[in-house]
């Protein structure tokens, strides 16, 4: 792996970023091309997943394609779908090299696409920078092996884990920069999601604001018996924000036909325990087309997302405040009588948010 390669690479990875968030359920892909140590073309998944990289790419790069060395963040695409097969475009075009950080897990590309690249003479190679590729695409590769989006759960708490005083005052626990930084990350997620309560406290809007003209997130709700109320933000918002309510048998048919009428999706979630079932949740996420999900709690379905092992990093922005006992904690109840038994992640970054700090976590290897 050459320093070149790794360098080109690192360039078609945060050109692929720039789509987080705004093509699913397609994958955020990049794609540089280089002649002689010339960037000729570059692109990423533009929003709703078409164009892919790779053509967007080409067409900069016109006739200088023809021999030149193709950086893509995934493996080209090999099936039919509302376009033609990348590999297809990059064969015609006449490229003479395709690196390709890793394979593409979904059945319908599953390596015939590098394959297909060889047979016609392209020089094939992959594993460049994979470890970043990895992560960068893992919601797209959860939701292909696992039926689920990646789960990013955010707390912002005082120095003693709270998230609200004991009367549910929480705004703001944290400072202007901390909040920027949430709209920052709700903007690269497919969709925001709350519970409930956090709904019905706090009447939230769940946009992102300050950011200037982007594409909204999806409000995803989770309320088994949709016990939100019609007058608030939400409601009021429905028909120009796209709104999915997600919801348990139990949840009266007038109050489903009336989030309907106000233009929120209906999401139905099987229930366990008295609670909407956090794996059915997510199920049902993963077949609407959800990649990745920014999870703003409560502290009840954060809790129900870790106990269930479905929280891949946690964002922590910690508050230099304390608010006692009597404050209301960050998670609810997880049942945990043994240490070995609490759910662990490991720190990747610390950084610092105006006066708060920010710790970024994520799944540790043994789990």
């Amino acid at each position: 792996m050459s320093d070149q390669d790794q360098r080109h690479m690192a360039h078609a990875l945060a050109l692929g970023r720039r789509g987080m968030g705004r093509c699913w359920p397609n994958p955020a892909v990049g794609c540089v091309i280089v002649k002689e140590g010339r960037v000729v073309g570059r692109g990423w998944t533009q929003d709703g997943g078409r164009p892919h990289a790779e053509p967007q790419a080409l067409e900069m790069a016109g006739a200088q394609a023809r021999g030149a060395t193709v950086y893509v963040t995934l493996e080209p695409c090999s099936h039919h779908g509302q376009t033609p097969p990348c590999c297809d475009a990059l064969i015609e075009a006449g490229v003479a090299r395709v690196v390709a950080a890793v394979s593409d897990s979904d059945p319908r590309v599953a390596g015939q696409g590098l394959e297909k690249l060889r047979k016609h003479g392209v020089q094939v190679t992959t594993g460049v920078l994979a470890h970043e590729a990895l992560h960068d695409h893992a919601g797209f590769f959860l939701r292909v092996e696992q039926g689920r989006p990646w789960v990013t759960l955010k707390l912002a708490m005082s120095l003693d884990g709270r998230i609200a005083t004991a009367t549910g005052e929480s705004q703001w626990i944290t400072g202007p920069a901390a909040r920027r930084a949430v709209h920052a990350l709700r903007a690269c997620h497919d969709a925001v999601m709350v519970g409930a309560g956090t709904a019905r406290a706090d009447d939230p809007e769940l946009t992102v604001r300050g950011m200037g003209e982007v594409p909204q997130p999806v409000r995803v709700i989770v309320s088994r018996h949709l016990d939100i109320p019609l007058l608030g933000n939400l409601a009021r918002t429905a028909a120009n924000v796209p709104l999915w309510m997600c919801h348990g048998p139990e949840a009266r048919p007038e109050l489903l036909s009336a989030w309907m009428g106000l233009g929120a999706q209906m999401v139905a979630c099987r229930t366990s325990a008295g609670r909407i079932d956090p794996q059915s949740l997510l199920q049902a996420l993963g077949a609407a087309g959800l990649t990745r999900v920014f999870c703003e709690g409560g502290g009840q379905l954060a809790a129900s997302l870790l106990a269930n092992d479905l929280v891949d990093e946690l964002q922590v922005f910690s508050a230099g405040v304390a608010l006692g006992a009597e404050g209301r904690p960050g998670l609810g109840v997880l049942g945990i009588e043994r240490l070995a038994d609490a759910p662990r992640f490991q720190l990747v970054d610390v950084a610092v948010d105006g006066v708060d700090v920010r710790h970024i976590w994520r799944r540790s290897a043994a789990s």
